[in-house]
């Protein structure tokens, strides 16, 4: 089976660094033989999660839409910023209303068992990696596998040319190959992959 991955960045900027980063990962996973479905949490905007609403009505629709496009694939490839240390909220909102359980549904079957790739860029000098280790945190706790690259682009500011490469060969390649590292363990470990 062609394993197949969820590409998106926890960023609503348009010409988001995050978003050309993610990019470049998910051309190393197609190379490697994925399956690739470009997401932008622009396109599916969700109320901040309020337990109410949901007691009420269920989840929002666009939140049941990321929540079926995780369970439908085998992994993630995710490159978040950093606001003030931490990941994005929006990146939160959607990762909580995807692990609210439904009827019929296994606990956290958005993403018990998924692989995930994850990668982070900054215009500072610390390419936001702090928020990249609670993305991976929060992550594993969902019961992902979270594969052991981690890799963010400082000063993404001048780190892309025109046509959204990394400058430097090394850390594009090196972009590229955590996209294909998904891939690997997407079909060694995950379920029908």
């Amino acid at each position: 089976m062609t394993p197949r991955i969820l590409v998106f960045a926890g960023s609503l900027r348009a010409d988001s660094f995050n978003k050309k980063l993610v990019r470049i990962a998910a051309a190393g996973a197609h190379a490697a033989g994925a399956e690739t479905t470009m997401l932008d949490l622009r396109d599916l905007p969700m109320p901040i999660y309020d337990g109410d609403i949901e007691k009420a009505q269920g989840l929002p629709p666009n939140a049941k839409a990321f929540k079926q496009l995780l369970i439908e694939h085998h992994g993630v490839l995710l490159s978040t910023p950093e606001y003030n240390s931490q990941y994005p909220a929006v990146l939160k909102n959607a990762i909580d209303w995807a692990s609210r359980q439904e009827p019929g549904d296994t606990p956290l079957m958005a993403f018990k068992g998924k692989i995930a790739g994850v990668m982070s860029a900054s215009p500072g000098a610390l390419a936001a990696l702090r928020s990249q280790m609670l993305v991976r945190s929060l992550l594993l706790y969902l019961g992902m596998v979270v594969v052991p690259a981690q890799i963010g682009i400082a000063r993404a500011g001048e780190a892309f040319d025109d046509a959204g490469r990394l400058k430097d060969e090394k850390q594009h390649a090196a972009i590229e190959a955590l996209g294909a590292e998904v891939v690997r363990y997407a079909r060694r470990l995950a379920p029908g992959a």
